[in-house]
């Protein structure tokens, strides 16, 4: 193996650039990953255009994409598995394994969490990676590099609708045709909702809502009254869908923010008169054996989100395909 790698580096908003780093060596408890695929996550959008998203700001250079899979190529001391040669889909984070949030099970809310490709840990725009053993998550054949990679947007979507604890008979709104809404979608109606509409303004994205398994779509700028349901998945973070989302609960209803953005308002008095029950996700924690799972059976299917390819080179091609072409819908960039 080489001592170096090529890397795709952001520098500073709308300025990136390709670069040789040293390949990173596994430490104690790691593995090195092969770096196969890394598909764009909006928040790799907001980074490039603004350095920044909410309170997470660039201060230097960083390396964007954390949605990966690969193979494994060296492990570090004291691992026994995921064995080199073992395709996997990797979980982009590291806790510490000491506070009371990672006692509890909640790694992912651990104050000292570093997560791919948000500042000041770099991504996986780059040809290896190095992730503890326990975040390589072996793949089965059945799964293409693409899905693979696609398992951390999955798994966003495996725990907002666990968290919604959508089952047979549930009534769902899915407010966002985006990628995240199109995977809330499938897994909703991989755990038998009873009924699911999605709202997008884009007519393309409607279409394959529809492709998808949505029993209806709207468009949010016509004022379609929808029936109301029992649970929303709030995918935008944008004032005018949280409106319009919770405004199509039925009482007791839970409506769950997915979607990150600026700060949003909630009608308080239709959350308190409808009893309505408010929940926030951030990431994802124990899920991504049953996200897996859910797209080797074919309950969720990743491949045709899939729209373009791009080498490092052309990792700002993919950072904008969805910019440049309406129809749009996951780029992936294959070190």
């Amino acid at each position: 193996m080489s001592a170096e790698q090529r890397v795709a580096v952001l520098h500073e908003p709308e300025r990136m650039s390709v670069e040789t780093r040293p390949v990173p060596a596994p430490g104690p408890g790691d593995v090195q990953v092969a770096v196969r695929a890394v598909t764009v996550c909006g928040s790799d959008v907001h980074y490039y255009d603004h350095g920044r998203i909410g309170g997470f700001v660039m201060h230097g250079p960083l390396v964007l994409g954390h949605e990966t899979s690969g193979v494994v190529s060296a492990v570090g001391e004291g691992v026994d598995a995921p064995a080199v040669g073992t395709r996997v889909a990797v979980e982009p984070q590291r806790n510490c394994g000491r506070c009371e949030q990672c006692a509890r099970g909640r790694y992912h809310l651990c104050p000292w969490i570093s997560f791919f490709a948000t500042p000041p840990v770099d991504g996986s725009f780059a040809q290896y990676v190095t992730v503890p053993a326990g975040r390589a998550h072996p793949v089965p054949d059945a799964l293409s590099d693409d899905a693979a990679a696609m398992i951390e947007p999955l798994a966003v979507a495996v725990h907002a609708v666990g968290k919604a604890d959508v089952g047979p008979g549930t009534r769902v709104f899915v407010s966002g045709g985006g990628p995240v809404g199109l995977l809330c979608l499938q897994v909703a109606r991989a755990r038998g909702a009873a009924r699911v509409t999605v709202s997008d303004p884009v007519a393309r994205r409607r279409e394959v809502a529809l492709a998808f398994g949505a029993d209806a779509v709207v468009d949010p700028g016509e004022g379609v009254e929808i029936e109301p349901v029992d649970v929303v998945l709030e995918c935008t973070g944008v004032q005018a869908a949280v409106d319009a989302a919770v405004s199509a609960t039925a009482p007791a209803a839970t409506v769950v923010l997915v979607g990150t953005g600026a700060q949003v308002t909630l009608p308080l008095d239709v959350v308190q008169g409808r009893e309505l029950v408010i929940k926030g996700t951030f990431r994802y924690a124990h899920v991504y054996p049953a996200a897996i799972a859910m797209a080797a059976s074919g309950a969720v299917r990743l491949d045709e989100m899939v729209t373009s390819h791009h080498g490092l080179d052309g990792a700002v091609d993919a950072l904008l395909a969805a910019r440049r072409d309406p129809d749009a819908i996951k780029a992936v960039v294959r070190p």
